[in-house]
């Protein structure tokens, strides 16, 4: 947690600068980035399967998050209450280590702030919230880093980006991409072989690709 905290407040500003908001922003959200300590050692990060009945981005994954409400008190402040409200997490077992820069997803013009945070008393994911939520998990970091998880995603419409696949979770798009710059700025990816590509899933593809951070966001890194 501190590595990745600290090797992205040290980045060069022009990282973050391709992602950021227009000057006129968008609509607030933020997702929780919760690693922690897995049952059999080791450490996992929480990941969400969004509800096959949503009418936006059914069925990806996802971190745990949502829109900012007016009686938020901050980005992490709405992070911790989506977590809670999407997977039944107290946020008081929760540590916020930091907000991070934001991110400007402009198919939906939504400003997202990342935040990472570490999961002090770690328990079960089970308790979602069916309208949102299909499942939930806690993917190990030691699967996730194996090369073999790993692939670039590639999309007739040009779109190409970081994959990875664990437990029958195709992970694409906005949460792979960050996903795998946080595993970068931490100082632990495994280097992989960015040369296998795999195409998008038909059941990713009705608007297709869609609030994707491209691999500029991670070319470089590992």
């Amino acid at each position: 947690m501190d590595r990745a905290r600290d090797g992205i407040a040290a980045a060069d500003r022009g990282f973050f600068d391709r992602f950021a908001p227009p000057p006129g922003g968008g609509r607030r959200s933020s997702v929780l980035l919760l690693f922690g300590p897995a049952p059999d050692g080791g450490e996992d990060v929480v990941l969400t399967e969004r509800a096959h009945t949503l009418r936006t981005q059914p069925g990806d994954i996802s971190f745990p998050g949502g829109k900012r409400e007016p009686h938020d008190e901050s980005d992490a402040a709405a992070a911790l209450r989506e977590t809670r409200e999407e997977v039944g997490i107290d946020p008081a077992t929760i540590e916020v280590v930091a907000e991070l820069p934001d991110i400007y997803l402009s198919p939906r013009r939504f400003v997202v702030t990342p935040v990472l945070a570490w999961w002090r008393e770690p328990g079960h994911v089970d308790d979602i919230d069916p309208a949102e939520v299909h499942r939930a998990v806690r993917a190990p970091l030691a699967d996730l880093l194996d090369p073999a998880a790993r692939f670039t995603v590639t999309h007739p419409s040009g779109y190409v980006g970081p994959g990875f696949e664990f437990d029958g979770l195709f992970v694409w798009g906005f949460t792979a991409g960050l996903l795998s710059a946080v595993l970068d700025f931490g100082g632990l990816t495994i280097p992989w072989d960015r040369g296998v590509e795999r195409p998008l899933p038909d059941r990713y593809r009705p608007g297709g690709p869609r609030d994707a951070l491209t691999q500029t966001a991670t070319e470089g890194r590992a």
